[in-house]
């Protein structure tokens, strides 16, 4: 990034309420918006966050002043993935957090990013495959899958 983000000290988070459990949260941003650093051009993406956290959770309105700050930041798709990504883990130091930004076409060209992060030792617990189906018959579309 061509500049130092101002918004990392405005993310904020609380109290995990249920820490000996593990449970994903998905976070859908929509409308991620960053300056391209070599033209200046907008860039937009919609970021996916999935994360079990640990003893701590983000705190929304924070992180939507956080991505808010982006918008006039010179970055490279893959540096400011990596930079969300780096962030949050030193806010909520989750057992695992896994970002994927869907860039928007430029140029005839889409960039995926995908960035990890899993806490040392922490072991996901076994996928359950419900079926095609689910338990309740036809599944419902989940309005939040990424494209």
């Amino acid at each position: 990034m061509t500049k130092k983000n101002p918004a990392t000290r405005k993310l904020e988070s609380f109290a995990n309420p249920q820490p000996a459990r593990d449970y994903v949260v998905r976070i859908v941003i929509p409308e991620f918006t960053c300056l391209c650093p070599i033209t200046g051009q907008p860039d937009f993406a919609r970021f996916v966050l999935e994360f079990v956290p640990d003893r701590r959770n983000v705190e929304l309105k924070s992180l939507k002043l956080y991505v808010a700050a982006y918008r006039d930041q010179g970055a490279f798709h893959e540096a400011v993935t990596n930079r969300v990504l780096d962030d949050l883990v030193a806010l909520i130091a989750p057992r695992f957090l896994r970002i994927t930004a869907y860039w928007n076409v430029r140029g005839g060209i889409y960039t995926t990013v995908c960035v990890e992060h899993r806490k040392r030792g922490w072991k996901p617990q076994p996928a359950v495959d419900l079926g095609p189906l689910g338990s309740l018959g036809a599944r419902s579309p989940d309005p939040f899958e990424a494209p």
